[in-house]
């Protein structure tokens, strides 16, 4: 646990180091998020009826922008290859950076989205929905996005190859997220899909931090 702190305290720190690219998911998730109204057209029903998949498609791509960071700093500068060797538990180390990346990255656009909600006029319901699909999928997606970070932290500009790896293990969630907003835009309820989402989450977070060391080992060898 002290060494789950310790890498945490270090990579926050990193983080608000580099600003600029900490602000790089942000700044995609607002733009994306603004310009879709530019294409599909003002109109409050047609805003109101795709807002939810266009918030959760722009967290997704957003997230995945700056996944590709994950561990591939600490590979470049050898850092990564004494963690493995100072004895530490190696999923311990894992889980706090994939936190890190979670609080770091993902969480801004969590605390954006009631402006960007009243902005594409979707309901309190709606809203509310939003924000516990977000709250419940995100940290799956760094979950599994790690693991094929893992896998192709070796792999020079291995960004646009972690996508492909990646879109399609997250469809699922992103149907099931989209869907439980769509429910609550018709006073349905959503209850099911939220336990769904907490059973990716629960899973992931007992799969992925072994899988994602699993995979740094096999990429380092």
């Amino acid at each position: 646990m002290q060494g789950f702190i310790t890498q945490m305290r270090r990579d926050m720190l990193l983080a608000f180091r580099a600003r600029a690219e900490v602000f790089q998911p942000l700044l995609f998730f607002v733009l994306v998020i603004s310009l879709f109204p530019l294409g599909v057209g003002p109109g409050p029903q047609t805003l109101q009826k795709v807002g939810p998949g266009i918030i959760w498609v722009a967290a997704l791509l957003s997230a995945l922008l700056g996944l590709d960071r994950l561990f591939r700093d600490d590979f470049n500068d050898g850092a990564l290859e004494q963690q493995m060797l100072s004895g530490a538990s190696l999923p311990w180390l894992v889980l706090a950076k994939i936190c890190s990346h979670w609080l770091v990255s993902i969480v801004p656009l969590i605390l954006i989205s009631p402006l960007l909600a009243l902005f594409l006029n979707l309901t309190a319901d709606m809203y509310w929905a939003l924000l516990l699909t977000l709250l419940l999928g995100t940290p799956v997606i760094s979950l599994v996005g790690a693991i094929g970070v893992g896998l192709t932290v070796s792999v020079q500009k291995g960004g646009v190859l972690l996508s492909l790896l990646l879109l399609p293990l997250l469809v699922p969630l992103l149907i099931i997220a989209t869907s439980a907003v769509d429910a609550a835009a018709i006073q349905l309820a959503y209850n099911g899909q939220l336990f769904l989402l907490a059973a990716m989450l629960l899973f992931s977070l007992a799969l992925s931090p072994l899988a994602s060391a699993y995979a740094l080992r096999v990429s380092l060898n």
